[in-house]
């Protein structure tokens, strides 16, 4: 009975984790790279590096990832980590399939405020989605997690601060008007998120030890 209600319960995971992504994939496809909004996170900063430093995204983003995957393996647990392999790999099959055989068009290049709006509530819809159920769709959303429960700031703040500032650093490179419309997007991913993440959920004090020293337990809202 037991490994009955187990295998139900890992069944119901995978499957929302593949609803989160499938959304997180078409929102960054048909709506942010069609409509030429920019990237924060981990993919802003390794288009960062490529413009300044000439480092291939790619590398950037493995430079980027592992150090802090292997960190959220001993902070949060091997299912995490299990779980945010999993989603990272239905996000890039997912984008993968979008980018190269879907027929829809979303063109709102004229209404940019539009595709900030629905760009936001879509990604942080199926960010948070993944977040609620055990994992992250990257070793961004991973250090966000982390920051959250370290500082007890809500974790769609905490997206949105770092987005934000990775943003304001590509400005002298990216098209103003579109990184600001972008800024505005992970604003509302943020709110998005957060009321995913803690919809009907307990509150519960988290300690996450430091050196040889430990915090006291503050207040964090999981993903």
């Amino acid at each position: 009975m037991r490994n009955k209600q187990e295998r139900l319960s890992t069944l119901y995971t995978m499957s929302a984790m593949l609803l989160g992504t499938l959304l997180l994939a078409f929102a960054y496809y048909h709506i942010n790279f069609q409509n030429h909004l920019s990237e924060g996170g981990f993919v802003g900063l390794a288009l960062l590096g490529k413009y300044i430093l000439d480092v291939p995204p790619a590398v950037s983003m493995l430079l980027l990832d592992i150090p802090i995957l292997i960190l959220a393996w001993f902070m949060k647990g091997r299912k995490f980590i299990i779980n945010t392999v999993i989603s990272v790999a239905m996000f890039t099959l997912f984008y993968a399939m979008m980018e190269n055989y879907s027929p829809i068009v979303i063109d709102l290049s004229h209404n940019l405020l539009l595709a900030a709006i629905l760009s936001g509530v879509a990604t942080g819809l199926g960010a948070g989605i993944v977040l609620r159920f055990g994992g992250a769709t990257g070793g961004d959303d991973a250090i966000s997690v982390l920051i959250s429960e370290w500082s007890g700031l809500k974790i769609g703040t905490v997206f949105f601060l770092m987005d934000a500032v990775v943003l304001l650093l590509s400005l002298f490179y990216l098209p103003m008007a579109e990184t600001l419309y972008t800024i505005l997007a992970v604003s509302i991913a943020g709110q998005i998120i957060t009321f995913t993440t803690s919809y009907r959920k307990t509150v519960k004090p988290v300690r996450v030890p430091v050196g040889n020293m430990a915090r006291s337990p503050r207040p964090a809202v999981k993903g």
